[in-house]
């Protein structure tokens, strides 16, 4: 199959899906915390060895992520029906739909490129001289309302192409579409779950930035000043990867939750030994 479908079908979820897709992609990476880890580590090594790659290593770095994504994908579905998560599934992708997935990331550079410039429309230009380098970011710019808006508009303009990418690889993988209509299917879904996905948000921010934000200023009213930063490293670290890892894995528990809803009751009430609707 070409995979030139106009639209694929998805469900709408109700808004505590959102908690729900961290819950289960929870489950997943304690199920089998070395090998996520794992996969995990060789990700970002691979990810840092492209980026140091001269003259094309920081562009080949972003556009090479959907396909990396793939692994996760494969792995996370493995799992999920008695297999162990692999270090060699994080190549997956480029043995199934590569050029397929290779758009996605030219489209997620184009993207986030085209919401950073947009940020001059807003501050005239400030933003763009910190990241070129031609000016220092310092509390002072932090303060200017003309960048925290140029911020807040790249963040706006940089949204639906997040939207449009997240279960976009999911889609060229499991479904065979293009990449096309996974970019158009990807960003209708994620608009129709708007209230699972903001709930999603929302505890990412909170367990991803107000949790480590929190213990590390606990962690430096309790012990010396000189052990603080050591300290919340080491305590911190596992809690961060097991994170980020959780992350990884909830876009497939999302586009399964969306785009095989049947399937996903099935597999649930298989492990529940409940009788499935």
């Amino acid at each position: 199959m070409s995979g030139e479908r106009p639209e694929v079908s998805y469900a709408r979820r109700p808004a505590q899906n959102g908690a729900i897709w961290l819950r289960d992609a929870y489950r997943l990476v304690s199920g089998a915390r070395l090998p996520w880890m794992l996969l995990l580590f060789l990700y970002y090594l691979v990810l840092g060895l492209i980026d140091l790659v001269p003259f094309i290593g920081q562009i080949a770095a972003p556009i090479l992520k959907p396909v990396f994504a793939v692994g996760f994908l494969a792995a996370a579905w493995s799992q999920e029906r008695g297999g162990t998560p692999e270090p060699k599934q994080l190549f997956q992708g480029f043995r199934s739909n590569l050029w397929a997935l290779i758009p996605l990331g030219v489209f997620l550079v184009v993207g986030i490129t085209l919401a950073v410039l947009g940020t001059a429309l807003v501050d005239d230009g400030k933003l763009l001289d910190v990241l070129s380098g031609k000016s220092k970011f310092d509390d002072a710019l932090l303060a200017d309302g003309q960048v925290q808006y140029a911020m807040l508009f790249a963040a706006a303009c940089a949204l639906p192409v997040m939207l449009a990418l997240w279960f976009a690889p999911a889609l060229v993988v499991f479904q065979d579409c293009s990449a096309p209509v996974a970019l158009r299917s990807s960003l209708s879904a994620a608009l129709a779950n708007w209230k699972p996905i903001a709930v999603y948000g929302l505890l990412v921010f909170f367990l991803g930035g107000m949790v480590p934000g929190i213990a590390t200023a606990v962690i430096a009213l309790l012990v010396p000043a000189s052990l603080a930063f050591t300290i919340a490293l080491v305590l911190l670290l596992p809690y961060l990867f097991l994170f980020i890892a959780t992350l990884h894995v909830s876009d497939y528990v999302s586009y399964r939750d969306i785009f095989h809803a049947g399937e996903a009751q099935a597999l649930e009430a298989a492990e529940t030994g409940t009788p499935a609707p």
